[in-house]
């Protein structure tokens, strides 16, 4: 598992910030000030950029979340996340299995935080069986960042709530405006991407849905 400190951060975490689609100088501009803004995590996640190409963005982010008492998450690459020094890994269902992760990891002593992500309840019981640390639920709703990828609504939320035990973010077209719906599903921590990195102001963004995540449900927005 990873280590106890990264664990307990993980677990008091509510807002979890992935990078959008744009150059990795730019993410990690956006991912600082995510990081400004409150968010407990943030993830640099690059499809097309090669591993040597995100290095300097991961480093940068990597530092600043140190700094702000964050946690910083590598999507996809364990050896990026590994030579950085990162919080963790973030792995879909066509990367790694967690437990391949977990003793790659180890040979190089490195004690990270494993994510999956997970698009039915089977597949979060999975990895929750391999021993994720985290899990990603969605995608929620609709969202060009899963093109191809049908929603899978509440009603995982709601199955998720009831049986898995680790930490877990609903994500998927989430922001200000179903927030509360999300929420009211048994979700208590939310990522998001567009929300944040495509707000004029990340910071702002970030900092207000921050805001209202650690508000008792049905509270006035």
């Amino acid at each position: 598992m990873a280590d106890s400190e990264l664990v307990a951060c993980l677990a008091a975490a509510r807002l979890y910030v992935v990078s959008g689609d744009a150059p990795p100088e730019i993410q990690a501009n956006v991912l600082r000030d995510a990081l400004d803004g409150g968010a407990d995590v943030v993830q640099l996640r690059n499809k097309v950029a090669a591993p040597g190409d995100l290095l300097e963005a991961a480093r940068l982010v990597a530092a600043h979340a140190r700094a702000r008492e964050a946690l910083f998450v590598v999507n996809d690459h364990l050896a990026l996340a590994i030579e950085v020094g990162a919080d963790g890994v973030h792995l879909g269902q066509d990367d790694l299995a967690v437990e391949a992760a977990r003793s790659e990891a180890a040979r190089s002593r490195w004690s990270g935080l494993v994510g999956r992500s997970t698009h039915s309840l089977d597949q979060a019981l999975e990895a929750q069986r391999q021993g994720a640390d985290y899990l990603g639920v969605g995608p929620v709703y609709a969202t060009p960042t899963k093109p191809g990828r049908s929603a899978v609504g509440r009603e995982l939320l709601e199955e998720v709530s009831g049986v898995i035990s680790i930490p877990w973010f609903a994500i998927g077209g989430i922001d200000s405006s179903n927030l509360d719906d999300v929420l009211a599903a048994g979700a208590a921590r939310v990522a998001v991407v567009r929300a944040v990195c495509e707000a004029p102001e990340p910071a702002a963004a970030a900092r207000a849905l921050l805001a209202r995540l650690q508000q008792p449900l049905g509270a006035p927005a």
